[in-house]
């Protein structure tokens, strides 16, 4: 039976590290590259922390693209604290592989290389800000019509941010690359949004026995959380898109409606804007998930520290 092909854009803090080792760990799926994005840390530590997890995951092969330093219109000054400033918790390793490592073509133009000669076979499954992708259809319009399905964790759907008072942190970090993923990927699309990921969280023992299991990936994986905050669930946000990416059951329910992404006000840049009621009479529609089989994304997130 063929592989299901991806092709991962991150911008790697934890909850990154968790969704790309959920991947590595399917014998059904083929990853065919990473592409890497400013979002929880800055581009050189995204790029050095996929390396890790490569390297954890004995994956190196995979090849690793820099992409976007910046959103497009260079706006956003981050302060990266929510994973630790590296964005893996500040949970340093002098024996993690180097820069060296990232292939010298830019992750732009590997997206484009990518799809192009793999038309149609490929699950792009995006976890951080948008810009890579917002570059690569504005220097190939045909993109979207080449991908099989695109998959993003990002957005939200009832104006209650996590990064302002009405918007998301993935589409607050680069509003324009999300307007334009959202309404030019025509390709069908895929999106795991806040409360989605938050309605469909895990408790806290479950995070514990994961992390406490005797492997090396559960040793790395404790090591990388052990400042994160103590709270009463646990929340792997990225690792719903790439769970629905992987197996199509696991998401047993969506909402059907066009979206697009407020530019503009006041309070709600980067906020998702639903069409719930069909006003906008636009032919794309977005999938928006609204329940999950929770055990089945159990056993795939347990799998991934194996």
């Amino acid at each position: 039976m063929a592989k299901t092909r991806l092709l991962v854009d991150v911008d790697c803090g934890v909850d990154d590290a968790q969704a790309l080792m959920m991947a590595l760990a399917a014998p059904e799926v083929e990853v065919l590259g990473i592409t890497c994005c400013f979002g929880n840390t800055t581009i050189d530590h995204v790029c050095r922390n996929v390396l890790r997890v490569l390297q954890v995951c004995n994956r190196m092969e995979i090849p690793v693209f820099r992409g976007a330093s910046n959103s497009l219109l260079g706006e956003i000054n981050p302060k990266f604290s929510h994973f630790g400033g590296d964005g893996l918790g500040d949970a340093e390793d002098p024996n993690s592989p180097g820069l060296e490592y990232l292939q010298k073509e830019d992750a732009v133009h590997a997206l484009i290389r990518i799809i192009n000669q793999n038309e149609s076979q490929i699950n792009l499954v995006a976890l951080g800000p948008l810009t890579n992708l917002a570059l690569a259809v504005k220097i190939d319009s045909s993109l979207p019509k080449k991908l099989n399905k695109l998959y993003i964790m990002g957005g939200n759907t009832e104006g209650r941010g996590n990064r302002t008072t009405c918007a998301e942190f993935n589409f607050y970090m680069d509003p324009e690359a999300a307007y334009i993923v959202t309404n030019e990927f025509t390709c069908p699309t895929f999106i795991a949004a806040l409360e989605f990921t938050r309605e469909n969280f895990l408790t806290t023992e479950y995070f514990n026995n994961w992390v406490n299991q005797d492997t090396k990936k559960a040793k790395f994986m404790k090591k990388i959380t052990a400042k994160w905050p103590q709270k009463q669930y646990f929340v792997s946000y990225d690792s719903y898109a790439m769970a629905a990416a992987i197996e199509d059951n696991i998401i047993t329910e969506y909402m059907t409606c066009a979206v697009s992404v407020e530019l503009h006000g006041r309070y709600a840049r980067g906020m998702l804007v639903l069409d719930t009621d069909d006003k906008w009479k636009k032919e794309h529609k977005a999938l928006l998930m609204k329940k999950c089989n929770l055990d089945l994304f159990k056993e795939r997130l347990w799998n991934a520290l194996l």
